[in-house]
């Protein structure tokens, strides 16, 4: 990423150095991903959508530690490969819109909570900003090359509400209190960037 872009990170130290944390990234580009992969302080592992698993990249993805998910249905697999990565003390992505979209963190889905509350695990909410502001020239689909991107880190919390519970009203409960964190530190992160 810093071959291709420039990016700005902002708040690094804010993700646990140890121990299982979930990164909540809002998603308006697909460059977002890869642009967190390459900038998070930790090795961070992401669902990605199991149509992108396929040819060269098939290897590749495996190889630097991405799940694969069937967004079409609930995929068992997924899910216990997910809460493996946090019962190891690793760094789960996550884009709790569930796709590309407006990058606001609007419609959330009860992923994140599920995983959050399940596993323990703190949220660090991130803001990728700039990745859609301008279409490259050699290639549209991505920002145009040595662009700036900003990469916002905001502070750990919990999403569960201390009593432990893993019923579909708390997680539904976590859920609304998970959506004002990162709204809150979405417009923070704007604030800060002038974005």
């Amino acid at each position: 990423m810093y071959g291709l872009f420039k990016p700005r990170v902002l708040g690094a130290w804010r993700v646990p150095a140890t121990g299982p944390v979930v990164l909540a990234v809002n998603h308006a580009h697909n460059i977002d991903g890869p642009m967190l992969m390459g900038t998070a302080p930790r090795p961070v592992h992401f669902l990605v959508k199991k149509e992108a698993f396929v040819g060269p990249l098939d290897p590749f993805l495996r190889g630097i530690g991405q799940l694969k998910v069937d967004r079409h249905g609930v995929d068992r697999n997924a899910i216990t490969d997910a809460l493996g990565v946090l019962n190891d003390g690793g760094v789960l992505g996550i884009f709790p819109e569930g796709t590309r979209g407006d990058g606001d963190f609007a419609s959330l889905r009860a992923g994140l909570a599920y995983f959050a509350v399940r596993s323990g695990a703190p949220i660090v909410p991130v803001a990728v900003l700039g990745s859609t502001e301008r279409k490259g020239r050699l290639i549209p689909a991505l920002p145009p090359l040595r662009s700036r991107v900003d990469v916002v880190f905001g502070d750990a919390f919990q999403a569960g509400d201390g009593e432990g519970r893993r019923t579909r009203k708390a997680l539904d409960e976590a859920t609304v209190r998970i959506q004002e964190r990162l709204t809150d530190h979405l417009a923070g992160a704007r604030r800060l960037t002038g974005r």
